[in-house]
Protein backbone atom coordinates (compact mmCIF):
# COMPACT_ATOMS: atom_id res chain seq x y z
CA UNK A 1 0.00 0.00 0.00
CA UNK A 2 2.89 2.47 0.20
CA UNK A 3 2.34 3.65 -3.12
CA UNK A 4 -1.52 4.19 -3.31
CA UNK A 5 -3.11 7.18 -2.39
CA UNK A 6 -5.83 6.31 -0.50
CA UNK A 7 -5.66 3.35 2.57
CA UNK A 8 -6.38 0.07 2.53
CA UNK A 9 -10.26 1.05 4.90
CA UNK A 10 -10.85 3.55 1.37
CA UNK A 11 -10.36 1.06 -1.03
CA UNK A 12 -12.63 -2.01 0.80
CA UNK A 13 -14.95 0.70 1.19
CA UNK A 14 -15.09 1.12 -2.50
CA UNK A 15 -14.87 -2.82 -3.65
CA UNK A 16 -17.90 -3.33 -1.52
CA UNK A 17 -20.10 -0.47 -3.19
CA UNK A 18 -19.27 -1.87 -6.40
CA UNK A 19 -20.00 -5.41 -5.47
CA UNK A 20 -23.28 -4.65 -4.29
CA UNK A 21 -23.86 -3.04 -7.10
CA UNK A 22 -22.88 -6.14 -9.09
CA UNK A 23 -25.15 -8.52 -6.96
CA UNK A 24 -27.87 -5.72 -7.77
CA UNK A 25 -27.15 -5.97 -11.31
CA UNK A 26 -26.83 -10.18 -10.95
CA UNK A 27 -23.53 -9.63 -12.41
CA UNK A 28 -20.82 -12.58 -11.53
CA UNK A 29 -18.11 -10.81 -12.96
CA UNK A 30 -17.07 -6.79 -13.51
CA UNK A 31 -14.70 -5.49 -16.38
CA UNK A 32 -14.00 -1.94 -15.91
CA UNK A 33 -11.78 -0.05 -18.51
CA UNK A 34 -12.67 3.65 -17.61
CA UNK A 35 -9.11 4.54 -16.60
CA UNK A 36 -11.03 6.91 -13.82
CA UNK A 37 -13.18 3.46 -12.18
CA UNK A 38 -9.66 1.54 -12.64
CA UNK A 39 -7.90 4.08 -10.21
CA UNK A 40 -10.46 4.09 -8.33
CA UNK A 41 -10.76 0.44 -7.42
CA UNK A 42 -6.96 0.00 -7.77
CA UNK A 43 -4.75 3.03 -7.62
CA UNK A 44 -3.65 1.98 -10.90
CA UNK A 45 -2.17 5.73 -12.38
CA UNK A 46 -0.31 6.31 -15.72
CA UNK A 47 -0.77 7.40 -19.08
CA UNK A 48 -1.20 3.88 -21.02
CA UNK A 49 -5.04 4.00 -21.72
CA UNK A 50 -4.28 4.13 -25.30
CA UNK A 51 -3.88 0.53 -25.11
CA UNK A 52 -6.43 -1.77 -23.68
CA UNK A 53 -6.19 -2.64 -20.24
CA UNK A 54 -8.74 -2.98 -17.45
CA UNK A 55 -9.73 -4.51 -14.06
CA UNK A 56 -11.71 -7.76 -13.37
CA UNK A 57 -13.79 -7.46 -9.96
CA UNK A 58 -15.23 -10.54 -8.49
CA UNK A 59 -17.70 -11.32 -5.89
CA UNK A 60 -14.79 -11.94 -3.61
CA UNK A 61 -10.72 -11.52 -3.04
CA UNK A 62 -8.58 -8.65 -4.49
CA UNK A 63 -9.52 -7.06 -8.44
CA UNK A 64 -7.50 -7.62 -10.97
CA UNK A 65 -5.55 -5.12 -12.64
CA UNK A 66 -4.58 -6.04 -16.53
CA UNK A 67 -2.87 -4.59 -19.18
CA UNK A 68 0.55 -3.96 -21.48
CA UNK A 69 3.42 -6.03 -20.06
CA UNK A 70 5.16 -3.11 -19.25
CA UNK A 71 2.53 -1.17 -18.03
CA UNK A 72 2.15 -4.30 -15.75
CA UNK A 73 5.36 -2.59 -13.83
CA UNK A 74 3.49 0.71 -13.47
CA UNK A 75 0.49 -1.50 -11.94
CA UNK A 76 3.08 -2.81 -9.49
CA UNK A 77 4.28 0.65 -8.53
CA UNK A 78 0.32 2.01 -8.07
CA UNK A 79 -1.87 -0.74 -7.20
CA UNK A 80 -2.46 -1.88 -3.56
CA UNK A 81 -3.03 -5.39 -4.63
CA UNK A 82 -0.47 -8.07 -4.24
CA UNK A 83 1.40 -8.30 -7.48
CA UNK A 84 -0.26 -11.31 -8.30
CA UNK A 85 -3.19 -9.72 -9.64
CA UNK A 86 -1.58 -7.26 -12.07
CA UNK A 87 -1.41 -9.16 -14.76
CA UNK A 88 0.23 -7.90 -18.13
CA UNK A 89 -0.11 -9.15 -22.19
CA UNK A 90 3.17 -9.27 -24.42
CA UNK A 91 3.44 -6.56 -26.81
CA UNK A 92 3.00 -8.48 -30.04
CA UNK A 93 -1.01 -7.86 -28.96
CA UNK A 94 -0.68 -4.10 -29.38
CA UNK A 95 -1.76 -2.50 -32.44
CA UNK A 96 -1.90 -5.76 -34.56
CA UNK A 97 -3.93 -7.03 -37.03
CA UNK A 98 -3.65 -10.70 -35.80
CA UNK A 99 -4.42 -11.06 -32.50
CA UNK A 100 -6.29 -8.96 -30.20
CA UNK A 101 -5.53 -8.22 -26.35
CA UNK A 102 -9.02 -9.14 -25.40
CA UNK A 103 -8.13 -12.60 -26.29
CA UNK A 104 -5.09 -12.98 -23.69
CA UNK A 105 -7.85 -11.39 -21.20
CA UNK A 106 -10.50 -14.20 -22.05
CA UNK A 107 -7.77 -16.38 -21.16
CA UNK A 108 -7.27 -15.49 -18.37
CA UNK A 109 -11.38 -15.38 -17.71
CA UNK A 110 -11.22 -19.16 -18.87
CA UNK A 111 -8.24 -20.13 -16.56
CA UNK A 112 -10.14 -19.05 -13.27
CA UNK A 113 -13.37 -20.83 -14.60
CA UNK A 114 -15.43 -17.50 -15.56
CA UNK A 115 -15.98 -17.99 -19.12
CA UNK A 116 -19.81 -18.61 -18.49
CA UNK A 117 -20.39 -16.14 -16.47
CA UNK A 118 -22.46 -13.28 -16.43
CA UNK A 119 -20.23 -10.45 -17.33
CA UNK A 120 -20.35 -6.75 -17.10
CA UNK A 121 -19.12 -4.56 -19.35
CA UNK A 122 -19.08 -0.82 -19.93
CA UNK A 123 -20.16 -0.40 -23.39
CA UNK A 124 -20.75 2.98 -23.34
CA UNK A 125 -17.00 3.56 -22.59
CA UNK A 126 -14.22 6.14 -24.21
CA UNK A 127 -11.64 3.00 -23.71
CA UNK A 128 -13.69 -0.10 -24.81
CA UNK A 129 -14.02 -0.33 -28.60
CA UNK A 130 -16.20 -1.75 -30.92
CA UNK A 131 -13.56 -4.44 -31.92
CA UNK A 132 -12.60 -4.76 -28.48
CA UNK A 133 -16.50 -6.57 -27.51
CA UNK A 134 -16.27 -7.73 -30.60
CA UNK A 135 -13.22 -10.13 -29.95
CA UNK A 136 -14.37 -10.70 -26.21
CA UNK A 137 -17.77 -12.02 -27.51
CA UNK A 138 -16.26 -14.29 -29.44
CA UNK A 139 -13.26 -15.83 -27.34
CA UNK A 140 -16.33 -16.11 -24.79
CA UNK A 141 -19.42 -18.05 -26.85
CA UNK A 142 -20.70 -19.86 -23.04
CA UNK A 143 -20.54 -16.09 -21.10
CA UNK A 144 -24.00 -13.58 -20.89
CA UNK A 145 -21.76 -10.34 -21.92
CA UNK A 146 -24.01 -7.34 -20.05
CA UNK A 147 -24.01 -3.51 -20.63
CA UNK A 148 -22.75 -2.31 -17.38
CA UNK A 149 -21.77 1.76 -18.45
CA UNK A 150 -21.77 3.45 -15.42
CA UNK A 151 -22.15 1.11 -12.86
CA UNK A 152 -18.94 1.97 -11.10
CA UNK A 153 -19.49 5.81 -11.89
CA UNK A 154 -22.03 5.94 -9.66
CA UNK A 155 -20.57 4.59 -6.87
CA UNK A 156 -18.45 7.05 -6.91
CA UNK A 157 -21.18 10.22 -6.14
CA UNK A 158 -20.68 10.35 -2.48
CA UNK A 159 -17.23 11.22 -2.02
CA UNK A 160 -15.34 10.03 1.38
CA UNK A 161 -13.27 12.55 3.42
CA UNK A 162 -10.50 11.41 2.16
CA UNK A 163 -11.85 11.89 -1.28
CA UNK A 164 -12.76 15.21 -0.25
CA UNK A 165 -9.50 16.28 1.43
CA UNK A 166 -7.98 15.84 -2.38
CA UNK A 167 -10.46 17.89 -4.31
CA UNK A 168 -9.94 20.99 -1.18
CA UNK A 169 -6.05 20.60 -2.31
CA UNK A 170 -7.05 20.68 -5.82
CA UNK A 171 -9.31 23.26 -5.27
CA UNK A 172 -6.87 25.65 -4.13
CA UNK A 173 -4.09 24.71 -7.17
CA UNK A 174 -7.72 26.20 -9.41
CA UNK A 175 -7.44 29.30 -7.25
CA UNK A 176 -3.70 29.73 -8.27
CA UNK A 177 -4.19 29.21 -12.38
CA UNK A 178 -7.58 30.95 -12.45
CA UNK A 179 -5.60 34.21 -10.62
CA UNK A 180 -2.53 33.88 -12.96
CA UNK A 181 -4.89 33.61 -15.99
CA UNK A 182 -6.48 36.76 -15.29
CA UNK A 183 -3.51 38.61 -14.00
CA UNK A 184 -1.41 37.51 -16.87
CA UNK A 185 -4.70 38.50 -19.31
CA UNK A 186 -3.88 41.71 -21.11
CA UNK A 187 -4.09 43.20 -25.01
CA UNK A 188 -1.15 42.41 -26.60
CA UNK A 189 -0.48 39.06 -24.59
CA UNK A 190 -0.69 36.15 -26.78
CA UNK A 191 -2.52 33.49 -25.91
CA UNK A 192 -0.66 30.58 -26.05
CA UNK A 193 1.92 32.34 -23.47
CA UNK A 194 -0.82 32.83 -21.55
CA UNK A 195 -1.96 29.47 -21.43
CA UNK A 196 1.77 28.30 -20.45
CA UNK A 197 1.85 30.20 -17.51
CA UNK A 198 -1.43 28.62 -16.73
CA UNK A 199 -0.22 25.51 -17.04
CA UNK A 200 3.53 26.45 -15.25
CA UNK A 201 0.82 27.35 -12.33
CA UNK A 202 -1.22 24.07 -12.52
CA UNK A 203 2.08 21.98 -12.66
CA UNK A 204 3.64 23.43 -10.05
CA UNK A 205 1.10 23.49 -7.55
CA UNK A 206 0.68 24.75 -4.15
CA UNK A 207 3.19 24.53 -1.58
CA UNK A 208 3.68 20.65 -0.89
CA UNK A 209 0.89 19.75 -2.72
CA UNK A 210 2.10 19.06 -6.52
CA UNK A 211 0.26 19.43 -9.33
CA UNK A 212 -0.88 16.96 -11.97
CA UNK A 213 -2.20 17.15 -15.41
CA UNK A 214 -5.94 18.17 -15.46
CA UNK A 215 -7.79 16.14 -17.66
CA UNK A 216 -9.01 18.82 -20.06
CA UNK A 217 -6.39 21.46 -21.18
CA UNK A 218 -7.01 25.25 -21.07
CA UNK A 219 -9.79 26.62 -22.59
CA UNK A 220 -9.33 29.95 -23.01
CA UNK A 221 -11.47 31.20 -25.87
CA UNK A 222 -11.98 35.10 -26.46
CA UNK A 223 -14.30 37.39 -28.67
CA UNK A 224 -16.26 35.19 -31.32
CA UNK A 225 -14.44 32.36 -30.19
CA UNK A 226 -16.18 32.79 -26.52
CA UNK A 227 -19.44 31.90 -28.29
CA UNK A 228 -18.74 28.37 -28.87
CA UNK A 229 -18.08 26.38 -25.48
CA UNK A 230 -15.01 24.17 -25.89
CA UNK A 231 -12.35 25.19 -28.32
CA UNK A 232 -8.62 26.05 -26.74
CA UNK A 233 -6.33 28.40 -27.64
CA UNK A 234 -4.24 29.88 -30.44
CA UNK A 235 -1.30 32.18 -30.86
CA UNK A 236 -3.15 35.37 -31.30
CA UNK A 237 -2.44 38.46 -28.95
CA UNK A 238 -5.22 39.57 -27.08
CA UNK A 239 -7.28 42.53 -27.84
CA UNK A 240 -8.94 44.97 -26.06
CA UNK A 241 -12.66 45.06 -26.63
CA UNK A 242 -12.84 41.40 -26.42
CA UNK A 243 -13.97 39.02 -23.47
CA UNK A 244 -12.50 35.66 -22.60
CA UNK A 245 -13.68 32.98 -20.53
CA UNK A 246 -10.97 30.50 -18.68
CA UNK A 247 -12.29 27.48 -17.58
CA UNK A 248 -9.59 25.34 -15.63
CA UNK A 249 -9.20 23.30 -12.81
CA UNK A 250 -6.13 22.16 -10.96
CA UNK A 251 -5.17 18.56 -10.57
CA UNK A 252 -4.12 17.04 -7.26
CA UNK A 253 -3.80 12.81 -7.64
CA UNK A 254 -6.39 12.75 -10.33
CA UNK A 255 -8.78 15.12 -8.44
CA UNK A 256 -10.39 18.22 -9.42
CA UNK A 257 -11.82 20.82 -8.63
CA UNK A 258 -13.02 23.14 -12.27
CA UNK A 259 -13.34 26.83 -11.73
CA UNK A 260 -14.15 29.81 -14.45
CA UNK A 261 -14.27 33.23 -14.50
CA UNK A 262 -14.46 35.81 -17.52
CA UNK A 263 -12.03 38.58 -18.48
CA UNK A 264 -13.12 41.53 -20.08
CA UNK A 265 -10.33 43.89 -21.91
CA UNK A 266 -12.04 47.39 -21.98
CA UNK A 267 -15.02 48.51 -21.53
CA UNK A 268 -17.79 45.44 -21.38
CA UNK A 269 -21.28 46.38 -22.87
CA UNK A 270 -24.60 46.94 -20.98
CA UNK A 271 -25.36 43.66 -22.35
CA UNK A 272 -22.54 41.59 -20.32
CA UNK A 273 -22.94 43.67 -17.49
CA UNK A 274 -26.88 43.40 -17.10
CA UNK A 275 -26.38 39.01 -17.69
CA UNK A 276 -23.14 39.33 -15.52
CA UNK A 277 -25.62 40.18 -12.59
CA UNK A 278 -27.82 37.30 -13.71
CA UNK A 279 -25.72 35.20 -13.63
CA UNK A 280 -24.24 36.15 -10.50
CA UNK A 281 -28.17 36.09 -8.84
CA UNK A 282 -28.60 33.20 -10.33
CA UNK A 283 -25.37 31.28 -8.75
CA UNK A 284 -26.51 32.06 -5.40
CA UNK A 285 -30.32 30.70 -5.99
CA UNK A 286 -28.81 27.74 -7.28
CA UNK A 287 -26.30 27.31 -4.07
CA UNK A 288 -29.47 27.90 -1.66
CA UNK A 289 -31.14 24.84 -3.71
CA UNK A 290 -27.99 23.15 -3.67
CA UNK A 291 -29.13 21.30 -0.19
CA UNK A 292 -29.31 17.77 0.94
CA UNK A 293 -32.84 16.13 0.32
CA UNK A 294 -32.93 18.46 -3.24
CA UNK A 295 -32.71 17.12 -6.23
CA UNK A 296 -30.11 18.33 -8.77
CA UNK A 297 -33.01 19.39 -11.05
CA UNK A 298 -33.66 22.25 -8.11
CA UNK A 299 -30.68 23.53 -8.64
CA UNK A 300 -30.88 24.04 -12.31
CA UNK A 301 -34.84 25.65 -11.40
CA UNK A 302 -33.45 28.05 -9.42
CA UNK A 303 -30.53 29.42 -11.98
CA UNK A 304 -33.09 29.20 -14.38
CA UNK A 305 -36.05 31.32 -12.54
CA UNK A 306 -33.49 33.72 -12.33
CA UNK A 307 -32.73 34.14 -15.69
CA UNK A 308 -36.14 34.38 -16.65
CA UNK A 309 -36.67 37.26 -14.27
CA UNK A 310 -33.89 38.80 -16.60
CA UNK A 311 -35.44 37.78 -19.70
CA UNK A 312 -32.57 35.62 -20.83
CA UNK A 313 -32.98 32.35 -22.24
CA UNK A 314 -31.02 29.75 -21.01
CA UNK A 315 -31.56 25.83 -20.71
CA UNK A 316 -29.52 22.57 -20.99
CA UNK A 317 -26.87 20.83 -18.73
CA UNK A 318 -25.71 23.37 -16.15
CA UNK A 319 -23.32 21.20 -14.29
CA UNK A 320 -22.05 17.74 -13.40
CA UNK A 321 -20.42 15.37 -10.71
CA UNK A 322 -16.94 15.91 -10.39
CA UNK A 323 -13.60 13.79 -8.90
CA UNK A 324 -11.24 12.01 -10.03
CA UNK A 325 -10.88 11.95 -13.42
CA UNK A 326 -8.23 11.14 -16.93
CA UNK A 327 -8.76 12.57 -20.18
CA UNK A 328 -11.04 13.47 -21.96
CA UNK A 329 -13.28 14.89 -19.65
CA UNK A 330 -13.38 15.57 -15.92
CA UNK A 331 -16.67 15.05 -15.01
CA UNK A 332 -18.23 11.90 -14.03
CA UNK A 333 -20.89 10.90 -16.44
CA UNK A 334 -23.73 10.15 -14.25
CA UNK A 335 -25.99 12.29 -12.41
CA UNK A 336 -26.32 16.36 -14.24
CA UNK A 337 -27.38 19.53 -13.12
CA UNK A 338 -30.84 19.59 -15.58
CA UNK A 339 -34.14 20.17 -15.35
CA UNK A 340 -35.20 16.63 -16.09
CA UNK A 341 -32.48 15.07 -13.73
CA UNK A 342 -33.65 13.71 -10.28
CA UNK A 343 -30.71 12.67 -8.45
CA UNK A 344 -31.47 12.81 -4.67
CA UNK A 345 -28.35 15.33 -3.74
CA UNK A 346 -26.63 13.72 -0.09
CA UNK A 347 -23.93 14.96 1.80
CA UNK A 348 -20.32 14.38 0.39
CA UNK A 349 -21.79 14.87 -3.22
CA UNK A 350 -19.23 16.99 -5.28
CA UNK A 351 -20.35 19.30 -8.60
CA UNK A 352 -19.19 21.78 -11.18
CA UNK A 353 -22.09 23.75 -11.24
CA UNK A 354 -21.49 25.37 -14.41
CA UNK A 355 -24.54 27.64 -15.40
CA UNK A 356 -22.19 29.46 -18.15
CA UNK A 357 -23.85 31.81 -21.06
CA UNK A 358 -22.23 30.94 -24.37
CA UNK A 359 -24.35 34.19 -26.65
CA UNK A 360 -24.64 35.33 -30.25
CA UNK A 361 -20.90 37.31 -30.06
CA UNK A 362 -19.73 36.37 -26.46
CA UNK A 363 -19.18 34.24 -23.65
CA UNK A 364 -19.74 34.76 -19.79
CA UNK A 365 -18.45 32.02 -17.40
CA UNK A 366 -18.70 32.32 -14.08
CA UNK A 367 -18.57 28.44 -12.12
CA UNK A 368 -17.95 26.72 -9.09
CA UNK A 369 -17.20 22.93 -7.58
CA UNK A 370 -19.80 22.78 -4.66
CA UNK A 371 -19.81 20.34 -1.94
CA UNK A 372 -23.12 19.01 -0.36
CA UNK A 373 -23.18 19.96 2.82
CA UNK A 374 -24.72 17.86 5.63
CA UNK A 375 -27.46 20.89 5.81
CA UNK A 376 -28.03 24.23 4.37
CA UNK A 377 -26.68 25.39 0.93
CA UNK A 378 -23.64 23.92 -0.43
CA UNK A 379 -20.34 25.19 0.11
CA UNK A 380 -18.19 26.70 -2.97
CA UNK A 381 -14.93 24.76 -2.64
CA UNK A 382 -12.82 27.40 -4.40
CA UNK A 383 -12.26 31.30 -3.09
CA UNK A 384 -12.19 33.49 -6.38
CA UNK A 385 -14.38 36.67 -6.78
CA UNK A 386 -17.13 35.90 -8.40
CA UNK A 387 -17.65 38.37 -11.07
CA UNK A 388 -16.83 39.67 -14.42
CA UNK A 389 -12.98 41.19 -14.17
CA UNK A 390 -12.95 44.10 -15.92
CA UNK A 391 -9.13 44.87 -17.35
CA UNK A 392 -9.65 48.34 -19.10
Amino acid sequence: MSNAPFSKIEYDRRLAKTRAAMASASLDVLFVTDPSNQAWLTGYDGWSFYVHQGVIVTMEGEPIWWGRYMDMMGGRRTCWMTHDNILGYGDHYVQSTVVHPMQDLAGHLKARRLDRARIGVEMENYYYSARAHQVFAAELPEATLIDATALVNWQRLVKSEEEIGFIRKAARISEKVIETAIERAAPGVRKNDLVADIMHAGITGVGDDWGDYPAIVPLTPSGLDATAAHLTWNGAAMKEGEATFFELSGCYRRYHAPLCRTVYLGTPPDEMIRAEAAQIEGIEAGLDAARPGNCTCDIANAFMEVMAKYGIARDGRMGYPIGLSYPPDWGERTASIRSEDSTILEPGMVFHFMPALWMDTWGLETTETILIRDGGPAETLCDVDRRLFVKG
